[in-house]
């Protein structure tokens, strides 16, 4: 990187800390903070929730199986989001931003005393912090990669600015911060996506080389399932992107709960599906080209950055370079916000009993100083990566088994049709999610890996979710669960009008 290349860098910082700044204005409390005050635009949310579903690691790993195995990368991702929040635009989403009008919620796990009782809230809330932190630190670390790869800037630097940044403009601004920095990293990212784009094609011949270049690539380049992503790998993906996307990955949650109207939140889930089905055609498409571009290489993980470097001048390097940085940024800026509302609300009353009885500013105070201790949490862990080891990555592999027996009774939790599951469904159910991940991980991974490399992947990812599922609904079935309190609160989600006695019956977690 030139001169050049990093003016444009530190612009994009500036300005990201400047919308932070300005976005304070518009926050008067812990419900501004952590959930704009249930006044975000659906569209502002739409984008949001997209820019907040994927990190850096697009850039890197994901352009690793574009290089291997081509178009199989967009069936089995962006397809799968894209189905995952059709299906979530009509069961979860307007479901979130009920539960914020009804119960007054500001943490995606609030509403589980009331759904579940204290305890199963509790045992959510907890495993799915304690891991959480490892997951944004291992994120900063490979954010710093990026940086170094580009610009020889020593990991430390690297993960002192990136997470400086994006501390600064999330203490400050909250959601409202958060949602506007997407907004402008959306712009960012959509200009140098575009610009690469444009570049490989000019580089292959022109705007034929679209559907051209599948006559030179390998025939299976072309193919929708291919190497180990095969039909059940996607189905099994499909499963767990619906879970995920709809608010078991709780900094996406946050969006919905944000919309004012479950209405908007139905529309922000359509927004984002249609930008999961569009974009990435243009993202991903020098990403399918580079083997034509650049053979033989050894690592093609490095695919996306060296064809920034070479097709492009100085200061369109550092716009593609502040487009990854965007992706990372907007995922853990969210995620530190949704964690942050977590510890406020479901975590903090239950070890202080002052917490209870906060007021509205000192509500305030408490939320901004877990968004700062969590992120400075996450950048040390990040800066000690290499003294964990293979354990850092060891805890960021429990953390993706953890996200689908945790949102199993996160989301099914709010539907009628699964009224009668309640807590012993909801802790049997993440309980076996984890044993079972635990098996197909280590005493069955030699056994799962000799039925072949495509079902043993398939079954790896599967298993736990799939397990956890069944559970849950054999539970709910075997031993249906009954409460007044749980079936009010169902049934208060079921659409936008108000309860016939005109009552919300908002209260809170720790109430």
């Amino acid at each position: 990187m030139g001169t050049f290349g990093w003016l444009v860098v530190i612009g994009y910082f500036v300005v990201m800390v400047g919308i932070g700044v300005w976005a304070k204005s518009r926050i008067r409390d812990a419900r501004d903070f952590f959930v704009a005050g249930g006044r975000m635009p659906w569209w502002l949310a739409g984008i949001s929730h997209h820019m907040s579903g994927y990190s850096a690691a697009v850039f890197v790993g994901y352009a690793a199986v574009a290089y291997q195995f081509g178009v199989t990368l967009y069936v089995w991702w962006a397809l799968t989001i894209t189905f995952a929040m059709f299906v979530g635009a009509a069961l979860f989403a307007p479901r979130w931003s009920r539960l914020r009008q009804r119960r007054g919620i500001i943490s995606p796990l609030e509403y589980l005393s009331t759904r579940y009782g204290v305890p199963t809230q509790q045992l959510l809330a907890w495993s799915g912090t304690a891991l959480k932190v490892f997951d944004v630190g291992a994120k900063w670390a490979a954010t710093a990669i990026l940086l170094r790869v580009f610009a020889d800037v020593p990991l430390f630097w690297g993960i002192l600015l990136t997470g400086g940044v994006t501390l600064v403009y999330s203490t400050v601004g909250g959601l409202w911060a958060d949602a506007l920095t997407d907004l402008g990293q959306f712009v960012i990212q959509l200009l140098a996506g575009v610009t690469l784009f444009v570049a490989v094609l000019a580089k292959l011949g022109g705007v034929s080389a679209i559907w051209g270049i599948w006559d030179r690539l390998p025939e299976s380049h072309a193919a929708p399932f291919n190497g180990d992503y095969t039909v059940g790998f996607v189905l099994a993906y499909v499963l767990i992107s619906t879970l995920s996307y709809n608010g078991g990955t709780w900094n996406l949650a946050q969006r919905f709960i944000a919309a004012p109207t479950g209405t908007a939140a139905r529309r922000a889930a359509l927004t984002s599906a249609v930008l999961y089905l569009v974009w990435p055609l243009v993202l991903f498409f020098p990403m399918w080209a580079a083997p034509l571009l650049l053979p033989n290489l050894s690592d093609p993980s490095q695919s996306y950055a060296l064809l920034t470097t070479q097709l492009l001048p100085q200061g369109l390097v550092g716009l593609v370079l502040a487009g990854m940085f965007a992706h990372t940024m907007a995922m853990t800026s969210s995620d530190a916000n949704a964690i942050s509302a977590v510890v406020l609300r479901d975590i903090l009353p239950t070890v202080w009993k002052g917490a209870r009885t906060m007021g509205g500013r000192l509500e305030l105070t408490i939320g901004r100083i877990s968004v700062c201790a969590f992120i400075a949490l996450s950048m040390v862990i990040a800066l000690a990566a290499d003294s964990f080891g293979g354990v850092l990555g060891l805890i960021v592999l429990w953390f993706g088994a953890l996200v689908g027996p945790i949102a199993i009774p996160m989301l099914l939790g709010m539907l009628p049709a699964f009224r009668r599951c309640g807590p012993t469904a909801a802790i049997v159910s993440w309980a076996v999610g984890l044993v079972v991940f635990a098996l197909v991980k280590y005493p069955l991974a030699d056994t799962i890996t000799g039925m072949g490399a495509h079902l043993g992947q398939t079954l790896t990812v599967a298993a736990p979710v799939v397990c956890s599922l069944v559970v849950f609904v054999v539970i709910g079935l075997v031993r249906p669960w009954r409460d007044e309190g749980s079936d009010a609160l169902i049934d208060a989600l079921a659409s936008d009008a108000e309860p016939a006695d005109g009552q919300s019956g908002k209260v809170t977690a720790h109430a």
